[in-house]
């Protein structure tokens, strides 16, 4: 049986531990050569080292794979596209992007500060975008000469945004972003031969455990050969199903993956509607039992609580 990306060429960001790790693992092991990204700071941002990156070079090719290293920062638009000409410079071409790196810096929208909010939104947020239109523009350049690559985009999204998740503002907003910016560039690039998916895991990772002790505190951790349900692990195989060609015709979707349990997303959606008998606008007076009624009716929202309650 042949591997699913032989021949393809990969870009993972925040790939030095964690989700990002394992993502570019298993891409390496279908097949693909990856450009390991990582700045090797902590949860937070701060700080920066090499070691991370390395140590995911040095395990893939020593199983037999081919990888580099690059240490940009996804928050950087230029840096961005240093990446993104590393793995072109390097192996030829590009098919998939990962989009993965991400730090935290949580606190209540009371006490939050400006360069939290800014940290955070720019490595998820804009981390997204500035590597996603740097790929993007290299797919349509190369479709219009004649060479398509059939990229695929994979971002990372959470239910922090998807759900909500008190203390999370920065974080959650990014992810709610990152989601519609999924949907948006799955409709732009799809003349182009490129998809774009959004995986949403539910996993323990310094993301997690070390910034958030309350979630550390609901995962807890795996008995000895007991299966770990939060395992980062547990998301790369949807990762390398996405970016290979049997998913070609799935695009602008979402999914989420905590253990052995994978969930089909799909965003804001019609609860309920309530029209006028008359045509004629809705006064305040009027509203007030219409708008009631409907949230009384509708069934109850989730919290990330309850989504790992249910697993």
């Amino acid at each position: 049986m042949g591997k699913l990306l032989e021949g393809k060429v990969a870009i993972v960001t925040g790939a030095g531990r964690g989700l990002g790790r394992w993502e570019a693992l298993l891409l390496a092991r279908e097949g693909a050569k990856v450009v390991v990204n990582d700045l090797g700071g902590g949860f937070d941002g701060s700080g920066k080292a090499t070691g991370p990156a390395d140590e995911v070079i040095a395990e893939i090719n020593g199983a037999g794979g081919e990888a580099i290293a690059n240490y940009e920062s996804v928050a950087d638009f230029q840096g961005a596209k240093r990446i993104i000409d590393c793995a072109i410079e390097k192996f030829g071409k590009l098919n998939i992007l990962v989009n993965n790196a991400g730090i935290l810096r949580d606190r209540m929208m009371f006490n939050m500060s400006e360069e939290e909010w800014d940290a955070v939104i720019g490595v998820h947020l804009k981390g997204t975008f500035n590597c996603s239109r740097h790929a993007c523009a290299y797919w349509r350049e190369e479709h219009k000469a004649g060479r398509n690559h059939e990229g695929k985009v994979i971002n990372t999204a959470s239910d922090a945004g998807l759900l909500g998740n008190p203390g999370q503002g920065n974080y959650g907003a990014a992810k709610a972003g990152i989601a519609a910016l999924s949907i948006i560039l799955a409709k732009e690039m799809e003349r182009y031969g490129v998809t774009c998916n959004c995986v949403v895991p539910v996993a323990r990772t310094r993301l997690t455990t070390d910034a958030t002790p309350s979630m550390a505190a609901m995962m807890g951790t795996a008995k000895p050969g007991e299966f770990d349900i939060f395992d980062p692990e547990h998301l790369s195989p949807l990762v390398v199903y996405l970016a290979s060609d049997n998913a070609k015709e799935i695009s602008g979707e979402t999914f989420r993956v905590m253990g052995n349990k994978v969930w089909f997303l799909r965003g804001w959606y019609n609860v309920d509607v309530a029209t006028k008998k008359e045509k004629a606008r809705w006064n305040p007076e009027e509203l007030d039992s219409v708008i009631k009624e409907m949230v009384k009716k509708a069934p109850p929202k989730k919290d990330l609580a309850q989504v790992l309650l249910e697993a």
